[in-house]
């Protein structure tokens, strides 16, 4: 399969060379060009979460006239780098937005309610996209999407996988598209559901795909709400570490790495920095400076990932496995929120 770091564009390789730059400068400025305009699309739009509209920006790119040719040819490499190495950095830094005691804070029920909406969300979605003969790592990819933290997951399982850029775009889009449509659907399902501001808040977190998708779903309940959605949410992020190390058992035990390649390690570099900085935040001698300071990079390290993977995506060839994909993405949602809200009436 084609790794995340390939270019990505299904091209034959000739012996006549794309005009302009092929090296990696040129895609990594588009990349960096993508974070601020989606800054900007998200504060024209605050309901917009700065990662979704870096998706969104990157799809948009890779679609627009004058500019569509350059994705594909001379920054293809640098856009595909981004997309696998800022991914790497910004998960690493989301370890510092998780504290062990603020888990503990959310009472012991809360903290085996989150695993268990995790596995049946996770099994429910992988083996229906199985069933529904999705190609390649799809199943596993847009399970890993819903169940635990969206693009994010998407991205370091298709690290560890060595999935086909292909398989991750469209799992990241489809992700993105239901994270989406949760923000707009959840808030009016607040009120009929009979659910208090914290109990909404805990049924977003463990409930919504991406981090920046539960912030702006919870915000529209108060603090209280918004304040139990991240904890909750982080929660669930800290469940990307076991499942990496999992997938590399699961790999080695089908022979995946004996080809000639090196043995990957039980967890991978990007989650045992991920799994130290949690250690770190834990232990409560970070100053609240370097906490923001590293928020902000780790947002904006994330916004050119997906713009990068955004741009991978070609629209056309997603309609061969369009209505399959759509079917697997509605159920997964219904099913995952099924779960969420189950999952909170039992532990309140």
């Amino acid at each position: 399969m084609t790794a995340l770091t390939g270019s990505g564009s299904g091209r034959a390789t000739t012996g006549k060379r794309p005009a302009g730059p092929t090296g990696p400068v040129p895609g990594l400025i588009l990349a960096a060009a993508g974070v601020p305009a989606a800054w900007l699309a998200h504060r024209a739009v605050p309901g917009l979460p700065m990662l979704t509209a870096a998706v969104v920006l990157g799809v948009a790119a890779a679609h627009t006239p004058w500019l569509a040719e350059r994705v594909r040819g001379s920054c293809r490499s640098g856009l595909s780098l981004a997309a696998k190495r800022l991914m790497r950095a910004g998960i690493v830094l989301l370890g510092l937005k998780l504290s062990l005691v603020d888990v503990l804070g959310l009472g012991w029920a809360t903290v085996v309610m989150v695993p268990a909406v995790v596995a049946a969300a996770f099994g429910g979605t992988w083996w229906l996209g199985r069933r529904l003969g999705l190609p390649g790592d799809q199943p596993l990819l847009i399970a890993a999407g819903y169940s635990i933290c969206g693009a994010s997951a998407i991205g370091a399982v298709g690290s560890v996988q060595n999935s086909d850029e292909e398989d991750v775009v469209t799992s990241v889009a489809l992700v993105t598209l239901c994270g989406t449509l949760a923000i707009a659907v959840l808030p009016l399902l607040h009120g009929p559901l009979g659910l208090s501001g914290a109990e909404f808040g805990r049924w977003v977190g463990a409930g919504v795909h991406d981090v920046g998708q539960v912030v702006a779903t919870a915000q529209t309940a108060g603090p209280a709400a918004l304040g139990e959605a991240v904890l909750v949410k982080l929660l669930r992020v800290a469940l990307l570490a076991p499942l990496a190390a999992v997938l590399v058992v699961a790999a080695r035990r089908r022979g995946r790495d004996t080809a000639g390649s090196p043995r990957p390690p039980l967890v991978p570099l990007f989650v045992a920095g991920f799994l130290a900085l949690v250690v770190l935040r834990s232990t409560g001698l970070v100053p609240a400076q370097v906490l923001a300071a590293a928020g902000t990079a780790q947002e904006l390290l994330l916004a050119g990932a997906l713009f990068g993977l955004g741009s991978a995506v070609h629209l056309p060839s997603l309609t061969r496995t369009g209505p399959r994909v759509a079917l697997l993405g509605l159920t997964a949602w219904v099913l995952i929120a099924t779960a969420a809200y189950g999952g909170v009436l039992l532990t309140t």
